[in-house]
C-alpha cells in the first residue's frame, strides 16, 4: 500500500486482513473462469441445496408481502423459534429479550465484540481458530491472546493453558466446538474442567460459537460450555445460526442468546449498522428451526462418508498426519513433514504452509487454505463439503504433488 493510501485509511482497517478463505476462493474462481480445471476445497459451505420446505416458506413470505422492515433484533416468530430451539435441544432457558438475530453468525460475533470490548482488553482465542475471531477483536481495539493447541493435544484448549492465559485484562474467551478449521469437539468432561477455571474468574465473559452443532460426525450428544458450567450463564453468550445445518449460507441469518443487557447493546449497534436482517431470510430461518429436522440427516450421512475417506487418504500420504474430526466438514492435516520434504526437493522455496498452498494451486489446480490463516503454521484445511468425485480427484492431485 502506498504512503498516501495508508494516510487516508483508518488504522482500524489497516490492522486487519481480508479473510484468507474468501481470498483463496476468489483466486481459484478466477483461474476456473480462465478455463483451468480448478478444484476448490477452500469454501466452508455445504454443497447441498437449501431444503425445499425452507425455500417454500421464503416464497410464501414474499407472496404475503413480508418485504418491509422488521424489528432490528428479528421477527417475533423467529425469536420464539430460537428460544424453543435452545430449550428443546440444549436445555437452556432464555426469554425473547435475551435473543438477537443478526446478518449471519459473523455479524453477531462482530456486534458482541464491539458491544463488550474496549481498547486494551484481551480476548483469549485458542488456535487453530476460525479466521475472523482475531481480526474482529482487533477491529474492537482489543488484543487477541492466541493459545496454541496443536495436533498433539487434539486441537483442544487445556485447563492449565486457559488458567495461565487469564490476566486482569482478560475480557472474553472464545470457544468454538465443533471447530472450524479442525472439526475438534469438546466432551462434557473437558468442558467441565475448563468451566471450573472460568468460574474462578468472574470478570471474564465467555462466548461459545456453536455454528456446526448439527454437523455431528460421531452421533455423540453435543455439549457446550454452558451445559458443563451452568454457573456461567450470566456472562455467557451462545452464538449459532442456520448457515451450516440447513445449507443456508447465502441467506445470512445468525443468532445469539445471552444476558439481556449485552443483547440490547448488540441490538443498538445493529440498529446503527445493518438494521434488521433480510425479512425473507428470517421467515425461511423460522421454518428451518420450527420444521422437521430430518432434512439434516442425509447431509450429515454424506459428510461422514466423505470424512472417513479424506482422513484415510491423507494419513496414507507422505508427510501428512490427520485426525478424525468430531464435527463440521473440514479436515486439518499436519503438513509439516510434507512441507520439509518439498522444500528439500526444491519444489517449494519456503518452509511455510502458504508456499505449500500456492504450490498446490499453481501446479496442481487444487485450492486449500493454509493453516497459518487459522493461527496454525504448517497445517492446511480442506472442506469436504463437495462431491466424492471432486474429493477423489483433488486428493489424487495432492498425493501426486507430495510424492
Amino acid at each position: 500500500m502506498s504512503n498516501s493510501a495508508s494516510a487516508v485509511l483508518s488504522q482500524r482497517v489497516q490492522s486487519i486482513k481480508e479473510s484468507p478463505t474468501l481470498a483463496i476462493t476468489a483466486k481459484a474462481a478466477k483461474y476456473k473462469a480462465e478455463g483451468r480445471p480448478i478444484i476448490g476445497l477452500a469454501a466452508g459451505e455445504p454443497d447441498f441445496d437449501t431444503p425445499q420446505h425452507i425455500k417454500d416458506a421464503a416464497k410464501a413470505a414474499i407472496d404475503a408481502g413480508y418485504t418491509k422492515y422488521t424489528p432490528v433484533s428479528g421477527i417475533p416468530a423467529l425469536k420464539k423459534a430460537i428460544v424453543a430451539k435452545f430449550k428443546n435441544e440444549n436445555g437452556f432457558e432464555y426469554q425473547v429479550n435475551e435473543v438477537i438475530v443478526g446478518v449471519g453468525g459473523k455479524q453477531t460475533i462482530f456486534n458482541l465484540c464491539l458491544a463488550v470490548l474496549n481498547k486494551g482488553d484481551e480476548v483469549i482465542v485458542p488456535a487453530p481458530y476460525w479466521v475472523s475471531y482475531a481480526d474482529i477483536a482487533l477491529v474492537a481495539e482489543a488484543k487477541p491472546v492466541i493459545i496454541e493447541c496443536g495436533i498433539e493435544q487434539g486441537f483442544k484448549l487445556l485447563p492449565a493453558q486457559l488458567e495461565a492465559a487469564i490476566t486482569p485484562q482478560t475480557k472474553l474467551v472464545m470457544f468454538n466446538s465443533p471447530s472450524n478449521p479442525t472439526g475438534a469437539v469438546y466432551s462434557l468432561d473437558e468442558l467441565k474442567a475448563l468451566g471450573e477455571v472460568l468460574l474462578k474468574h468472574p470478570h471474564v465473559l465467555v462466548a461459545t460459537d456453536d455454528m456446526y452443532e448439527h454437523v455431528n460426525l460421531t452421533g455423540e450428544k453435543f455439549y457446550n460450555i454452558l451445559n458443563a458450567a451452568p454457573g456461567l450463564k450470566d456472562r455467557c453468550i451462545v452464538l449459532n445460526g442456520v448457515s451450516k445445518a440447513y445449507s443456508m449460507t447465502g441467506w445470512r441469518i445468525g443468532y445469539a442468546a445471552g444476558p439481556a443487557y449485552i443483547i440490547k447493546a448488540m441490538e443498538i449497534l445493529q440498529s446503527q449498522s445493518t438494521s434488521n436482517p433480510a425479512s425473507i431470510s428470517q421467515y425461511a430461518a423460522e421454518a428451518a428451526l420450527s420444521g422437521s429436522q430430518d432434512c439434516i440427516k442425509p447431509m450429515v450421512a454424506a459428510f461422514k462418508e466423505r470424512h472417513k475417506y479424506v482422513v484415510d487418504r491423507f494419513n496414507a500420504m507422505s508427510g501428512l498426519s490427520c485426525l478424525m474430526a468430531g464435527g463440521a466438514f473440514y479436515a486439518f492435516p499436519d503438513a509439516r513433514g510434507a512441507i520439509a520434504n518439498l522444500f528439500n526437493a526444491g519444489k517449494i522455496t519456503a518452509t511455510t504452509d502458504m508456499a505449500l498452498a500456492e504450490y498446490l494451486l499453481e501446479k496442481f489446480d487444487v485450492a486449500v487454505v493454509p493453516g497459518s490463516a487459522f493461527g496454525a503454521e504448517g497445517y492446511f484445511r480442506i472442506s469436504f463439503a463437495t462431491s466424492m468425485a471432486n474429493l477423489q480427484e483433488a486428493l489424487d492431485r495432492i498425493e501426486k504433488a507430495l510424492s
